[in-house]
């Protein structure tokens, strides 16, 4: 059976795909890092609320390039700057305990989607869609988005090699890493911020709605497969790449959206990964017994 991907993508008129997929494999490897760090922290929700707070940014970014004139505004530059903000304030009132933070989380969830359904909403002109960027769309994957993604992809990894050690002693236990001197606040909202840029590489892929799944279902199954952090980083990377390349041949083979086929194919791997994990062993203990 030949590949409808590869296929398609030696037609010279698919370029929008080749964009999607080298935009795929690109942050793959962001993914793979980071959500690492994520899953092993067990901040998934955190790294979900800042995912949809992007969406305010999304919406001024519209609402300025089609009332205000700033056609420079570019929405994903809008996201990357409401998702560092909401990855700062959650962050600061986690380490704070000034509040719960399960509320604060929910509160700037909401406040994030609400303000950029309500700048939308604000826009007079026509033909202006917030569903995009909620469930992807890769035909908006362009040449400025392989750049931005490749360059924010390449500060997210110099980063977690140059402070590899210090994310791990945070992740896996911060009462040591202050006794070894470790500034735990610091590293700890340099993680957020890294999911938060993590999370705009692919939003035009996959979109604010699912792009936490490439976050967390990669990694959860690295952790599976490997049972250091290193072995588990390369395991997630690898497995985002597949998902990205699988969903993509998925879409083009069933005439179905690509962002939910990518998402589709990463959950139905995990669970299956889970169950039949589950099933095995249970044949096992019963053979054995």
């Amino acid at each position: 059976m030949t590949s409808e991907l590869l296929e398609t993508l030696r037609e010279p008129l698919n370029g929008f795909l080749r964009n999607a997929l080298l935009a795929g494999l690109l942050a793959s490897v962001s993914f793979g890092v980071v959500g690492t760090y994520v899953v092993t922290k067990r901040i998934t929700y955190i790294a979900g609320a800042i995912a949809h707070c992007a969406l305010g940014g999304i919406g001024f970014a519209l609402y300025a390039q089609h009332e205000l004139g700033w056609g420079w505004l570019d929405p994903l530059y809008g996201a990357l700057a409401t998702a560092l903000a909401s990855a700062l304030l959650i962050g600061a009132v986690v380490l704070s305990r000034s509040e719960r933070e399960d509320t604060v989380i929910g509160a700037t969830w909401a406040a994030g989607m609400a303000l950029g359904v309500l700048f939308i909403k604000m826009v007079q002109r026509g033909g202006v869609s917030i569903e995009s960027w909620l469930f992807g769309d890769i035909n908006f994957v362009g040449r400025t988005d392989l750049w931005a993604v490749a360059g924010l992809g390449a500060v997210v990894l110099a980063l977690s090699l140059s402070f590899h050690k210090q994310f791990v002693a945070v992740c896996f236990d911060e009462d040591f890493a202050r006794a070894r001197g470790v500034n735990v606040p610091l590293y700890y909202l340099l993680l957020l911020c890294m999911a938060a840029v993590t999370v705009v590489l692919l939003v035009r892929v996959v979109g604010i709605i699912m792009v936490i799944a490439l976050l967390t279902l990669p990694a959860a199954l690295g952790s599976r497969l490997a049972r250091g952090l290193p072995g588990m980083m390369l395991w997630a990377v690898a497995l985002c790449a597949l998902f990205v390349a699988g969903g993509l041949e998925l879409s083009l083979r069933l005439n179905t959206a690509a962002g939910p086929s990518i998402i589709l194919v990463a959950a139905a791997t995990y669970f299956g990964v889970l169950f039949g994990g589950k099933l095995f062993a249970g044949r096992r203990a019963a053979g054995g017994a």
